[in-house]
């Protein structure tokens, strides 16, 4: 089971969620846990600028970006609305 670390700029941005955002997350976080390849994070890899890193949808809009330091550490780097995450 992989360890999950969190940026200070993804838990700065946690309050600023929507409650029911921020209650989906958490269990998302927890299934990121306990399978990173689980189809329900809806994981997809990033391009780009952004190469390296990837992204699970929360919801239809919010999404969280995040990048493996190693086969056993996941670092969540941001969490932030889709019209935002990707800049």
């Amino acid at each position: 089971m992989p360890r999950v670390l969190e940026s200070e700029r993804f838990s700065k941005a946690i309050p600023k969620l929507p409650k029911s955002q921020q209650e989906k997350l958490g269990t998302l976080i927890e299934l990121l846990r306990k399978d990173p390849d689980n189809l329900l994070l809806h994981t997809k890899p990033l391009s780009g600028k952004m190469s390296g890193w990837y992204s699970l949808r929360i919801t239809r809009d919010w999404r969280v970006t995040f990048r493996y330091l190693d086969k056993d550490t996941i670092l969540l780097l941001q969490v932030a609305h889709r019209k935002d995450i990707y800049r």
